[in-house]
């Protein structure tokens, strides 16, 4: 049953993907509103099929943490889920994400259209100067950024491997930084095509104010958000036994 539940949910996350991005074409001559509203439809969609078909539910955790404003914004990469489900908790966000994924057609017009934040990692040290800059408009903006400070999903337990991005957009941006803690990836695990019943949690974390030193911001960011991970994987470990 889990293979074909599996099976089921992937056939209409793809066809209400499809859905989605054909409802979204006018978006592309409206205010950026236009197609936040269509990505966070998207998403909600997504979860309501998680829990119908495959058992998933999800719980998020201290929102009441969230400051107002612009923010800066550090979360934990374990799986595709929390791509699109951390819109349902900031609702104005940019992503921080790479380049090449503009170059897909419609998803790349959508993301462009989103004000989302591209970066080129083939320049190097000028990629994080480029990124700051972009960081800055949104912010002004009033936004949110979000960025994954490893760069790229890691499995539950794995060694984390943060990369100095994360500290050059909090040293040059003067907002707090929020840490998000979840276990997203023990029930839709990377590279798998099958769905896992249980509870993803999503915690929000204590907000790092402003104007720590780098090395001092870069370890407390991984310690909390580390720590509460492994807090959240081992309870969704106890409802996978």
């Amino acid at each position: 049953m889990l293979v074909i539940r599996s099976l089921v949910f992937n056939l209409l996350f793809y066809l209400n993907l499809l859905a989605q991005i054909i409802a979204a074409l006018p978006t592309l001559l409206m205010p950026r509103w236009g197609i936040i509203a269509v990505a966070t439809f998207w998403a909600r969609t997504n979860l309501w099929l998680l829990r119908v078909i495959c058992g998933i539910k999800a719980e998020f955790r201290g929102l009441e943490k969230i400051p107002p404003g612009p923010l800066l914004v550090s979360s934990k990469h374990q799986s595709l889920w929390e791509t699109f489900a951390l819109l349902l908790i900031l609702p104005d966000a940019a992503y921080i994400m790479k380049r090449e994924l503009l170059w897909i057609p419609f998803f790349g017009w959508y993301a462009w259209k989103a004000g989302m934040i591209p970066v080129d990692r083939s320049k190097g040290s000028q990629a994080l100067v480029d990124m700051n800059a972009c960081a800055r408009r949104e912010l002004a903006r009033n936004r949110q950024i979000i960025i994954f400070p490893e760069g790229t999903r890691r499995p539950p337990g794995a060694e984390p491997r943060y990369k100095y991005g994360v500290v050059s957009l909090y040293s040059a941006m003067d907002v707090p930084c929020l840490p998000i803690a979840l276990n997203s990836g023990l029930f839709w695990p990377r590279r798998s095509m099958r769905r896992y019943p249980g509870t993803i949690r999503v915690e929000v974390l204590d907000p790092i104010p402003p104007g720590l030193g780098k090395e001092a911001f870069f370890q407390r960011l991984q310690r909390d958000v580390e720590a509460a991970t492994a807090r959240l994987v081992a309870e969704g470990e106890r409802e996978l036994t």
